[in-house]
């Protein structure tokens, strides 16, 4: 006899009010806090209601993996998400369904892979030599800094490099940088999300016309990146058979396979530089603080940047980057504790089980990545900062059960195609700071904790940062 399968209104969840749901219980700057109360009060499976829009939580590891995995035929981005990206002209394969998805994920997957990233490292080597002169004048001048936005920069440069071939170098920028033009399209995609209505089909607010202003600017800054890759391929005919970097793969494949356009070349652009700024800033910025309240952590991290880099004052070869196991366990833990996506919705395409409930087509779940990762049934003392449990008992980095629980960059065919760039970059930048310096101060404006934001993505409130270079580092300032 088949299981009994409950029904979505079977569920317990929060009372809702006529119309509204459950929207007047949100704040939609902290969204996911909400959700994961509503999690512990009512357990794994809950449902609640946006509007008249019924949504299920779904918080069980298990079943989340399970949900992940059957994408894209089982579950999809909402079409919500589709609607608002394809609004705002930057779509590409992260906001893409079905086949127009597959069409678009395996260069970009190719374009992320362990090959390009180790024909790519000596430019991030370089952009990793400038963040360190800049972080080395704050250290000599005793200057407090924005930690957040002095990280987007290295950041962008970075992804810039990478996926489009362009040293576009914000990091020595004195005047406004496409990086600051970037920082303010997320929080409208939140808004936008998260409105009750489409309220800007008909009315368009200060900051929608705001919103219009940093896309057109990064939109012209995108047409250059597309131009400069077509006088490339102009140039070295080869590059079509064998491109060197994500936007040369795309450009090369709407000349020959007809696919893709040139709004889908721009899309995936502004995809990239979206997601490569804003996910692993984020996440480098909670390694810092969260570290710098473990003063035992801090000298673990410049003991082995120490003894891997040597006299070097960051990774020069992609193998030292690889050696530093310390670092990687710090950001492993870090995304356990502070995941930049603790909530990812999809919508069925068809009708699916998710445990034992029965999900009709175009039902909304969404899945809170972080209640598994801080349940002491997968993770022992879960509130507690212990990089080390992501370390053999040898010290190497450990391949672990619990990273089919905490799941940071997602999991299934969808699974973040940049996280090994955004792990390379977290290594990156942990050896240099703590192989350098030594953080005198991390303070929020409030001087409290850092608060939790979600903006698209979750990042800590502004955190200032004061820096003093390391005496025992035995590099002279400069």
């Amino acid at each position: 006899m088949p299981p009994i399968l409950r029904s979505i209104a079977d569920l317990p969840g929060p009372p809702p009010l006529p119309l509204i749901g459950n929207l007047h219980q949100l704040d939609t700057a902290r969204i996911h806090r909400s959700l994961e109360a509503w999690s512990e009060r009512y357990g794994a499976f809950f449902r609640f209601r946006l509007g008249r829009r019924q949504i299920v939580g779904v918080a069980d590891p298990a079943a989340i993996a399970a949900m992940l995995k059957d994408r894209p035929d089982g579950f999809r981005r909402t079409k919500l998400l589709e609607a608002v990206f394809k609004e705002l002209g930057i779509s590409g394969v992260f906001a893409a369904n079905g086949d127009a998805w597959r069409a678009q994920r395996k260069m970009v997957m190719a374009a992320f892979d362990t090959r390009h990233l180790k024909r790519y490292f000596p430019f991030l080597a370089r952009v990793t030599e400038r963040f360190h002169r800049r972080w080395s004048d704050h250290a000599s001048r005793g200057t407090e800094f924005d930690l957040q936005a002095d990280i987007m920069r290295f950041t962008v440069d970075a992804v810039a490099g990478l996926a489009f071939g362009v040293d576009i170098n914000s990091i020595e920028s004195t005047e406004v940088t496409l990086q600051t033009h970037l920082n303010q399209i997320f929080p409208m995609l939140n808004r936008r999300l998260t409105a009750p209505f489409p309220y800007w089909r008909w009315l368009r607010f200060p900051a929608d016309r705001a919103l219009e202003h940093h896309l057109d600017v990064v939109g012209r800054a995108v047409a250059e990146f597309i131009a400069a890759a077509r006088g490339r391929l102009e140039k070295r005919p080869a590059l079509r058979t064998a491109p060197e970097n994500l936007i040369e793969a795309m450009l090369a494949a709407s000349e020959t396979g007809g696919f893709l356009t040139d709004a889908d070349v721009a899309s995936n652009v502004v995809t990239m530089l979206l997601a490569g700024e804003d996910t692993t800033a984020n996440t480098l910025a909670w390694l810092f603080y969260l570290v710098s309240l473990h003063p035992p952590v801090m000298q673990k991290l410049a003991g082995e940047a120490a003894a891997v880099l040597g006299v070097s004052r960051f990774p020069e070869r992609m193998e030292q980057a690889s050696a530093l196991a310390v670092a990687a366990a710090t950001a492993h833990e870090t995304m356990r504790l502070k995941p930049v996506a603790p909530i990812l919705l999809v919508q069925a395409v068809a009708a699916r089980t998710i445990g034992d409930i029965a999900i009709p087509p175009d039902t909304v779940v969404a899945a809170l990545l972080r209640r598994g990762a801080m349940d002491r049934r997968h993770f022992a003392n879960p509130q507690e900062f212990q990089p080390e449990r992501w370390l053999t008992p040898a010290g190497n980095a450990a391949s672990t059960r619990g990273e089919r629980i905490s799941m940071p960059f997602g999991a299934g065919p969808r699974i973040c195609p940049g996280r090994n760039l955004a792990l390379l970059e977290i290594s990156m930048l942990t050896a240099m700071l703590f192989r350098n310096f030594e953080i005198r101060s991390l303070r929020t404006e409030h001087g409290g904790p850092p608060e939790e934001w979600l903006a698209f993505t979750m990042s800590p409130s502004r955190l200032w940062v004061k820096l003093a270079h390391r005496r025992d580092a035995g590099i002279a300032a400069v």
